[in-house]
Parts: structure tokens; C-alpha cells; sequence
């Protein structure tokens, strides 16, 4: 298979691509990625830790695992490198004939109070969309989101941040710094640019979790069309 000019292989067929692929697709338009590698085994689970800093994550990872969480295939908040194995191990052991090949992907642990989801969907109707929310224990409770037509501008892009409800959010919070609103358009462009892809059905960041005001993507998943021929 080749590439298109965003780094997405040809001819992937219909589905979800791995968080390894898509956390690469979505960094290729430069949108912020938290520190991670993909490894094979346990020891090389505990040398990716001591790379990317404790403490880390550790994931189960492949195409057919789009939903993480709720099968119990993420391992959070590893202080210690026996942590980091033991999950490892553990996660291994946890996967089925169903999912095909996996891996495990370790990730640094990025920590924040506020938390955004954003991402890339195609209505039937207005087409590609780019979707900006309120993200973490507040999604649900608030359902603060906003939506605008993929390509964006830099304009574009800040009213869909200023269309937010709760921009009290994305103010200086408790010491923190505001959300660094440029580095935000930056991201929203980037899955604008995502959109042009016809290969690319749906992008889904989340969450971004706001770091020193700026937002940084801890998890990536990417749906295919499959509407291109393999090469």
C-alpha cells in the first residue's frame, strides 16, 4: 500500500484503525500528541516507560480495538517499572482471537483539571464537520458543543472555540493559565484538514486534557471509508 500526502495508507478498507496509526495520522497535521511508543512484550514496555517518563500508560493496541476502555485494556498512573510490566503482562493476556494483531502502546501520563473533546465527523446532509466539546466529568452534565463545515480557517476556527457555552472553562482556572486559544485553532484546522481526505470518515480526540493552557490529544481514533482501491 502507498500514502496519500497526509501519511493515511491506501486502500485500508472500512473500519478503525489502530490508536498507534491514528495518534501518527493525527500528528502529521500537527496536532499535539501526548509522548508514546508502541512495543511488543513486557521488558520493552518497561524501556518505552523509562523513555517517555513515569508515570506512564500502558494500552492495549490494533485495529480492531476501538473501545479501550470498556473492555478494561487501559492501565493508568504506573509509578514504578514492576507496574509497568505487571500491566503489560496483564494486558496481553486480555486479548482475544477476535482482536487480530495487538500491541502495546506506552504513553506518558499526562495530567490536567479541565479536559475538551474535538474531532472530525461527515454529516449526510452539510458533509465534513469539525466538532469542538466540553470534555471529562463535565461532558455529560453539561453536553456544551459546537460544530462547524470542514476546511477551516483561523476564523473558523476561533468562533467555533467561542461558540462554547462555557468559556469560563477556558479562562485562567485556579491558577492555571488560560487555554492558549491560538494553539486550539491550531488543532481544529488540523482535523479541517483531515476532512479533505476522503478515506478519513471520522476523527475523535479524546480527551485533549489542557496542559500549561495548551491542549494535548492522550488518545486518537480514526475511521476509515475504504473508498480508495488497494494499491
Amino acid at each position: 500500500m502507498t500514502e496519500n500526502g497526509i501519511g493515511l495508507p491506501t486502500g485500508l478498507g472500512t473500519g478503525t484503525l489502530s490508536e498507534a496509526r491514528s495518534r501518527q495520522i493525527v500528528a502529521s497535521v500537527g496536532i499535539p500528541v501526548s509522548d508514546w511508543a508502541t512495543v511488543g512484550d513486557p521488558d520493552a514496555a518497561v524501556d518505552a516507560a523509562r523513555s517517555v517518563g513515569l508515570p506512564a500508560v500502558v494500552k492495549l493496541c490494533g485495529d480492531a480495538i476501538a473501545h479501550k476502555t470498556e473492555r478494561g485494556l487501559v492501565r493508568l498512573s504506573l509509578t514504578s517499572e514492576n507496574e509497568v510490566r505487571e500491566a503489560s503482562i496483564g494486558l496481553l493476556a486480555a486479548a482475544r482471537p477476535e482482536d487480530g494483531p495487538v500491541e502495546l502502546l506506552v504513553s506518558a501520563m499526562v495530567q490536567g483539571s479541565r479536559e475538551l473533546i474535538a474531532g472530525m465527523v461527515r454529516n449526510p446532509q452539510f458533509g465534513p464537520c469539525v466538532m469542538l466539546g466540553v470534555g471529562g466529568i463535565l461532558a455529560e452534565a453539561v453536553a456544551d458543543v459546537a460544530f462547524r463545515l470542514a476546511p477551516l480557517d483561523r476564523l473558523d476556527a476561533h468562533d467555533l472555540i467561542n461558540d462554547l457555552g462555557t468559556q469560563a472553562l477556558l479562562g485562567g482556572l485556579r491558577g492555571e493559565p488560560a487555554v492558549d486559544r491560538d494553539a486550539l485553532a491550531d488543532i481544529l484546522c488540523g482535523l479541517g484538514d483531515l476532512a479533505a481526505d476522503p478515506d478519513v470518515a471520522s476523527v475523535d480526540l479524546n480527551p485533549l486534557i489542557i496542559v500549561d493552557g495548551r491542549a494535548i490529544a492522550v488518545d486518537a481514533l480514526v475511521e476509515t471509508t475504504g473508498n480508495r482501491n488497494p494499491i
